[in-house]
Order: C-alpha cells, then structure tokens, then sequence
C-alpha cells in the first residue's frame, strides 16, 4: 500500500490553520507535511504506529472479538491498539490486552509475525497506521471484564476464521499470514 490517488487523503489534508501561530495560509506538500506562509512552521505527518495481538488458547484456537464501537463496528477484530509514546510494540500489545480484555499476555511467548500498512478512519480523519503483529498466549484465558470497545469475545480454529468479517484490512492480511505459517509449521 502506498500514497497515490487511488489512496484515502493522508491526514496533512485535514490541516487548515498553522498548529503554531493559527494563520489560515498553510500549504500541504508533497513530503507530507503542511507549511505555513506566515510563519514558516512545518508540520510532518506519519504513519502512526499500532499492534495486533493473535491470542492462541492450549487447542491452537484463536481470539476474536466484535467490535462494539466505530470505526468498523460490529465487524471481528484481533486485540490490539495504537503504540502510545514511549512505548515498545511488546509493551503496546500487552497493555492494550489488558485494558480490552483484563488478561495478562505471557511476554515470553511473544512471537512477532510482521508488520502491515492500514488506514484508520475516524471522526472524518483517515490516519495511516503500521500494524505490528504478534502471535502469544496469555496467563489465563479467565477473563473477568471487557472494555466498552468490545461486544463479544470468539475462539475459531485458525482455518475457520471468517476473513469477510473481519473489519480492516491489516487485520485480515494479518490473520492471512497466520494461517500460512501454521500451514507451513504443520508440514
């Protein structure tokens, strides 16, 4: 996935006014980035770093969730979240499990999988992410609470996921490439 027409807008589009001194005269450039004609301030825009995480249970059965909130409401989803500063993609994922899903991850079963490019709309903004990947088990799957972010929480046997109900596209390239390395693991 790359910026081209054929693209949603990266988030430098949505820029109006200079974050620095509010002038209305910003020009959006080719780097993405926005420059003021009245200051002269610059402003670069990112891919904004995420994790997924695929839970596995002791039968090799996999974790879902519905989502319970916009954007892809009502569509599968794996736990996962955006890396927050200062954070580790390892220390990202096992925070948001925690928050989603009030488990704890086992971070010697960590096993990185790759990285995918999406897009994030919300609120009338398209930000582009990197997903980091990880396939890990938890503590214990005795889960007590989830947040608001989640209506129901599924197992599926890796080949009986359900791709087309799966909300992102990273997430379902994501559950792709987990499936192939099983496959091949299997062999």
């Amino acid at each position: 996935m790359s910026w081209g027409a054929d693209m949603p807008p990266f988030p430098c589009h949505s820029v109006r006014h200079c974050p620095s001194c509010g002038s209305g005269g910003v020009t959006v450039r080719a780097d993405r980035s926005v420059r003021c004609r009245a200051c002269g301030y610059v402003l670069f825009f990112n891919v904004a770093a995420a994790v997924a995480g695929i839970i596995e249970d002791d039968t090799g059965r996999v974790l879902l969730v519905e989502r319970a909130t916009e954007p892809a409401k009502g569509a599968l989803d794996l736990p996962g979240g955006f890396v927050e500063p200062g954070e580790t993609a390892e220390e990202a994922l096992a925070r948001e499990v925690r928050e989603e899903l009030d488990l704890s991850l086992r971070r010697d079963s960590l096993r990185y999988l790759g990285s995918f490019p999406n897009t994030y709309a919300y609120a009338g903004v398209t930000y582009w992410t990197l997903d980091a990947a990880f396939a890990c088990t938890v503590e214990t799957l005795a889960y007590r609470d989830v947040s608001g972010e989640i209506a129901s929480v599924m197992f599926f046997a890796p080949e009986d996921i359900p791709i087309p109900r799966v909300g992102f596209a990273s997430i379902r390239n994501i559950l792709q490439a987990y499936r192939e390395t099983r496959r091949r693991e299997a062999l």
